[in-house]
């Protein structure tokens, strides 16, 4: 059941990480305009069993007055709140402490700060850590999210008491990571990634809803336009089965995907969402109203 909304506030990014998987950076299109966050909000209402709302990017703290606003409204509606944020606006602790103030008094359930190598190297006196400081000052839950380089693991193959995987302490290879953090990585046989490891395609629990209306249950993968069609009939309507890609996802994975729609491929790829990846970016000319938007591809909009 569904139960949490993530607005991708904007793709505007100030950095431009290895790992992003949305493609942000300073020069990425898109943020949400005021009314259609009052528009999603009131859907979700309709929804009925939204409790989650969350704010993030991109990095929402770039469009403030906006992400407040929503807050706002999202908290008079009665949802749980959460932020999730880079922390460049975390100077110093009490500067923090000022940008998360008003946070504080609207009330919010959750703020997910990154704190890893890829926003601050080697750095032990980041910015996170202001931001973590400054939370627990004013009494806002935080947690970290941590994604780690990509590593190779030797001797994992419980069959056979061999072979390598890839651990990555989060790091999913799609968008920008298949781009940057690839090389050197071992791969599988395409054959053996029949599955989607990773998303449940049937029983929805979240979406991301970007500024251009797409309602993505992975990130590329849309269920429909909301500036189109109401957030709440996107929902109802919903059929695995109907769906190009995520029928095939469901049945067996990328490899089905790609044989289904003849698609060439390579011999192996790290993983499967690095191969479903590669085989949506193959076809995102054959479904743009499905793979979108271009932006999470890496793709200029057209």
């Amino acid at each position: 059941m569904l139960n949490g909304i993530h607005f991708i506030l904007t793709y505007a990014c100030n950095y431009t990480c290895d790992h992003c998987f949305l493609y942000c950076g300073p020069n990425s299109q898109g943020t949400f305009m005021l009314n259609q966050i009052k528009q999603i909000l009131d859907e979700a209402v309709k929804i009925g069993s939204i409790e989650w709302i969350y704010f993030e990017g991109g990095e929402p703290f770039l469009y403030y007055p906006i992400m407040i606003e929503g807050l706002r409204l999202a908290k008079e509606r009665g949802f749980k709140l959460g932020l999730v944020t880079n922390s460049y606006w975390a100077t110093s602790v009490k500067d923090a402490e000022i940008w998360l103030r008003p946070i504080s008094e609207i009330g919010i359930d959750s703020i997910d700060i990154s704190d890893d190598f890829f926003h601050f190297g080697k750095e032990i006196n980041n910015l996170a850590k202001n931001a973590k400081s400054a939370s627990q000052n004013l009494g806002i839950p935080s947690c970290s999210i941590n994604i780690e380089t990509p590593t190779i693991e030797e001797g994992i193959n419980k069959e056979h008491n061999k072979g390598t995987r890839v651990i990555g302490g989060g790091a999913m290879f799609r968008g920008r990571a298949v781009e940057k953090l690839i090389n050197g990585l071992p791969t599988q046989p395409w054959d053996e990634l029949t599955e989607c490891p990773y998303e449940d395609l049937i029983n929805l629990g979240r979406i991301h809803l970007d500024p251009f209306g797409n309602v993505q249950i992975c990130q590329g993968i849309s269920i429909g336009n909301a500036w189109k069609t109401p957030l709440s009939e996107l929902i109802n309507n919903y059929v695995p089965d109907n769906h190009p890609i995520c029928s095939s996802l469901i049945r067996g994975g990328p490899s089905e995907l790609a044989k289904r729609y003849n698609v060439r491929y390579n011999d192996s790829y790290v993983d499967e969402c690095h191969f479903c990846y590669d085989v949506r970016l193959k076809l995102i000319n054959k479904f743009p109203k499905y793979l979108c938007p271009r932006q999470v591809y890496g793709l200029d909009e057209e």
